[in-house]
């Protein structure tokens, strides 16, 4: 009986963190949504949004291209010592072009600018909540969420394709310069390799996902400090929550944008 009991009260558990997660989930599209929309309506918001472009872009260069350099390095690095063992060391750079422009680049972009820039809206609305300044903008007939959320969404979706952008680039670079000037392989084979298989449709595959990572880490960071409850500590809480929600979904997003773009080539007649 007892163990029945334990058996029932963890299962009643489980049942109310799915409903309370799926809950949180529609809230947050929902708020999402609304958000947007108003971001069509006047007053327009253009120096908002050029603002926060500067901050979520701009001052994520750095630190972009320096990821992607090292990625690019490291990556190429590795799939060398494994071509190397089959004498197959000339399709390093295709290989490598296609795990950046596909996969990584988007994916790290989208961490790394969560990371800094989504938990830095989701600290900065939560502190704005827990000191009542949201409050005081709402009695003074202020859209808040036209004012502090459409913007930031808006400027994280702009800028986040332009940052994949950034990191693809520096990280060919820091490939073409491990496979070239580090092991010797041929300058030319390299880039004649890279073109015959990289395909423009293999970048904006990468750029639309950077795009959906924007829009939902920003949704979800946006979302979290915007509802901040109880004071100083709630604000680290989410913040810590926002960014850790971001970085889950941005893994699971892209394994479903991945299959789902997969099933439009298929559809079209285009050759995965």
């Amino acid at each position: 009986m007892e163990q029945t009991s334990v058996f029932i009260q963890a299962r009643e558990r489980v049942k109310s963190n799915v409903i309370d997660f799926v809950n949180e989930i529609g809230a947050m599209v929902q708020f999402g949504y609304s958000s947007i929309k108003v971001g069509f309506e006047k007053p327009y918001r253009y120096l908002e949004i050029i603002r926060h472009m500067e901050f979520v872009g701009n001052q994520s260069v750095f630190i972009i291209a320096l990821t992607g350099l090292f990625t690019g390095l490291a990556l190429s690095f590795q799939v060398y010592l494994g071509f190397k063992m089959v004498n197959a060391t000339n399709l390093v750079g295709p290989i490598v072009a296609l795990g950046i422009t596909r996969e990584l680049g988007p994916v790290l972009t989208g961490l790394i600018v969560a990371a800094r820039a989504g938990g830095a809206m989701a600290a900065r609305l939560g502190t704005m909540r827990v000191n009542e300044q949201i409050d005081a903008l709402d009695v003074m007939g202020v859209n808040t969420r036209q004012y502090l959320i459409a913007p930031r969404i808006w400027a994280t979706v702009i800028c986040m394709p332009l940052l994949t952008a950034i990191f693809d680039f520096v990280a060919m670079i820091g490939s073409w310069f491990l496979v070239v000037k580090l092991v010797d392989l041929d300058e030319a084979i390299f880039w004649d390799k890279v073109k015959s298989v990289l395909e423009f449709r293999h970048i904006n595959e990468g750029l639309f996902k950077a795009a959906v990572f924007g829009l939902v880490f920003s949704v979800v960071c946006t979302y979290r400090g915007f509802n901040t409850t109880g004071g100083a500590k709630g604000v680290g809480e989410a913040t810590n929550r926002g960014v850790v929600t971001s970085m889950v979904m941005i893994i699971i997003l892209d394994y479903f944008l991945s299959n789902l773009i997969r099933i439009f080539y298929l559809l079209i007649g285009t050759k995965v």
